[in-house]
């Protein structure tokens, strides 16, 4: 799609909801006060798979390739230092949502200040599988609405080539209780389990996998994402050579061109232990080094402060479930969020949903 039928395209699109009643909720949401906990700078770098290029992030770029001291935390100088503009004295606390790194706490505190803030701003660690990073910005707009602070920045990340994903030993107590256990099935294990207890064929997973490629593909040729992607300098080891030599990264490289479903349903089961078999390589996610960042404040602040406001925080909601289908979680969320915000499902013009498996989103 060219520019200018994209601009048509989005054209007819707000068209069309400007001929839809808006909600009550949706009415509250758009007015605009001071107290609103706002987005000013929105970062990442690249998503690169992990164990194939180590990504060394800032400051320990020359840290070596056994990735002993690997801090996923690039994006916070960037939001500070070039996007934003902001006083680093100004940030008084970063939350940094994080699932496998060891003694995070330690690397959170120990990046937060090698990065150029002072000692007052404060480091946090938040954890909630693959929602962490979620759970940061929440953590950080919580902070900020009830005047614990006026400034601070949320960030998720992982380094998957670093540290693993083998849970801890437990009692057995813990072990033989009958839902408990079940936290710890392998996530292919669970998309299993969803797409046989809700009938998720393979040929529908495979279909919106597709999509999901295309979509990203297309998003990459066109720069769409560009200009939140920090390139990361690194290290890079030749698994046939063996040399190892300086590169820049500075695009996502997970997706695959040219995606056909003929193409994804050749491919073989991923969990062929597990019924009914219908999670592959093609519709389920890799395994990903990462970080991203956001700078938040209120909204009085922001314009105080000259910052560029791009969005603005509304709601979270927290939401548990059966382990065994963890994945479909939003199926729960969304109807909470929306209900706690007065919302209906026709005043949201996008969906967002994790993508980990097919399965799932379907």
């Amino acid at each position: 799609m060219s520019a200018k039928e994209r601009i048509k395209a989005v054209a007819c699109h707000l068209s069309d909801q400007a001929t839809k009643t808006p909600s009550a909720g949706l009415e509250k949401i758009l007015q605009k006060s001071p107290d609103d906990i706002v987005i000013t700078c929105a970062v990442r770098t690249p998503l690169t798979k992990a164990r194939k290029v180590l990504l060394f992030f800032w400051p320990f770029a020359n840290s070596g390739l056994d990735g002993s001291y690997v801090l996923e935390l690039t994006p916070i100088p960037e939001v500070v230092n070039t996007k934003s503009q902001i006083d680093p004295n100004l940030v008084e606390d970063i939350s940094v949502g994080v699932v496998l790194q060891p003694s995070a706490s330690f690397v959170a505190r120990t990046a937060v200040l090698a990065a150029g803030f002072p000692v007052t701003t404060g480091a946090s660690v938040t954890s909630r599988f693959c929602s962490s990073g979620l759970l940061s910005i929440q953590s950080i707009a919580s902070s900020i609405a009830i005047g614990a602070i006026d400034v601070g920045i949320a960030v998720g990340c992982e380094s998957m080539s670093c540290h693993n994903d083998k849970p801890p030993k437990l009692s057995p107590m813990l072990m033989n209780h009958p839902i408990a256990k079940d936290s710890f099935m392998p996530v292919g294990w669970t998309s299993e389990n969803v797409a046989g207890d809700f009938g998720i064929t393979r040929e529908m997973q495979d279909r919106i996998a597709v999509t999901s490629h295309n979509k990203a593909e297309e998003a990459q040729k066109r720069g769409w994402s560009a200009d939140e992607i920090v390139p990361i300098a690194t290290q890079w080891k030749d698994p046939k050579t063996g040399e190892v030599r300086q590169i820049v990264v500075d695009k996502d490289d997970g997706i695959r061109p040219g995606t056909t479903y003929e193409a994804l349903s050749k491919l073989r089961g991923a969990f062929p232990q597990w019924k009914p078999t219908t999670t592959t390589g093609g519709n389920a996610s890799q395994v990903t080094d990462g970080a991203a960042a956001v700078l938040m404040m209120k909204r009085s602040t922001a314009e105080r402060l000259g910052q560029n406001i791009i969005g603005k925080y509304v709601m979270s909601t927290i939401v548990g479930l059966e382990p065994r289908i963890m994945g479909i979680g939003p199926v729960y969320a969304i109807p909470k969020v929306l209900e706690k915000t007065g919302l209906t499902k026709d005043d949201i013009d996008l969906f967002k949903i994790n993508e980990a498996f097919a399965s799932m989103v379907c």
